[in-house]
């Protein structure tokens, strides 16, 4: 095994776990908090008996990615009370029995099914059912009021104390994606660099980590748009999320042409290969440099500038091989500009007469979540 990816992938591996600690510290206290407040609301101030579903309904809640809070906080919420609904008709008419516990939970699911049909919705409404059948009218009430107070406590963090800022929600996953596909580069530069008898054959492996956060991506994306669309405190934020959105979008250009530039670094003679080894590893930097903070505009005019220095002297010429492995790099460096905020038609010209830097739009603001 190559000992520069064994440390190389560990620091990964450990950059990765700091950015996700960063990243859910302040939603984690949130929900701490209230769980806290739902259980003192519910124990104290309405004395009901054993208030535990009140909290749980609240972490139930918030325990989704930031954006989808408020629309989950409904979904528990419809699932309980169909549950109960349906938990108590079955009491009233079959009792305890094994019969009643089957019927509710279909019943149950197969309402909520056609209501919604996501599966916390159906899992809180099964749950609902059981706990009605099981402890019967008193305990699905209570169930019920519950699940209100934990319902309200969650929407009143996500949607009036903290309510999510859409450009802010996109930026993170924007830079969350441009860190991976800058260790996905810089992985693969090290495995073009070293001997064949040291590589680990495990860059695609690495690179198809890449997928799964374009799909985080594009869930961001969605969960942006609801925030802005739902969100009373952030309906003024459309038009900067709109420009935001359509780096965004472009971003999943730049995983493809990320992805194509690998595939076609891997199928190249060991001796080309370690020719373009310091090229991915500069667009590595640039990538890295870019994520660091993608909403601002000076990260952005130095990630651009360091991009275009990638490519300013490369050659027109030489073996096809090379020629074509020469195009892919424009085209990645053409996307990182297009991602950044530059017209499409200006980063093509920069790139192709070998610019210092293209021009850049003042990035929408985001403020903290």
């Amino acid at each position: 095994m190559n000992p520069r990816a064994s440390d190389a992938g560990r620091k990964g591996r450990a950059a990765s776990l700091l950015r996700r600690v960063r990243d859910n510290l302040w939603p984690m206290l949130q929900q701490a908090v209230a769980a806290a407040l739902s259980w003192w609301i519910a124990d104290d101030l309405i004395d009901h008996h054993v208030p535990l579903f009140a909290p749980i309904a609240t972490l139930v809640a918030l325990n989704t990615p930031l954006g989808g809070r408020g629309s989950n906080t409904v979904r528990v919420l419809v699932g309980v009370i169909t549950g109960v609904v349906v938990g108590d008709l079955a009491y009233a008419l079959l009792g305890h029995g094994t019969a009643a516990f089957g019927l509710a939970v279909f019943a149950a699911l197969l309402i909520t099914l056609v209501l919604d049909g996501e599966r916390i919705t159906m899992a809180q409404a099964a749950v609902g059912a059981v706990i009605c059948v099981a402890a019967g009218r008193q305990a699905g009430t209570n169930r019920v009021l519950d699940a209100l107070v934990g319902g309200a406590v969650a929407l009143i963090f996500s949607q009036l104390l903290f309510p999510v800022h859409p450009v802010s929600l996109l930026r993170r996953a924007e830079s969350t994606t441009l860190s991976g596909l800058a260790d996905a580069l810089e992985f693969t530069s090290r495995e073009l660099d070293a001997p064949e008898e040291e590589r680990t054959a495990r860059t695609w492996e690495e690179v198809r980590t890449v997928y799964s956060l374009l799909d985080d991506l594009g869930r961001a994306r969605a969960d942006s748009l609801s925030v802005a669309a739902r969100t009373l405190h952030r309906r003024r934020d459309r038009q900067p999320l709109s420009r935001e959105m359509a780096d965004a979008l472009h971003l999943d250009l730049l995983g493809n042409s990320c992805f194509t530039l690998v595939r076609r670094a891997l199928s190249l003679d060991a001796a080309c290969q370690r020719e373009f080894a310091p090229v991915l590893r500069d667009l590595s930097g640039a990538l890295a440099s870019f994520a660091a903070a993608p909403g601002s505009r000076p990260v952005r005019r130095h990630a651009t500038r360091w991009a275009l220095g990638v490519v300013r002297n490369a050659p027109d010429a030489g073996p096809a091989p090379a020629v074509a492995m020469w195009e892919n790099v424009r085209l990645v460096v053409q996307d990182v500009l297009i991602s950044a905020g530059a017209d499409t038609k200006a980063a093509e010209r920069a790139v192709r007469e070998g610019a210092e830097e293209v021009q850049l739009p003042e990035p929408p603001r985001g403020r903290r979540s």
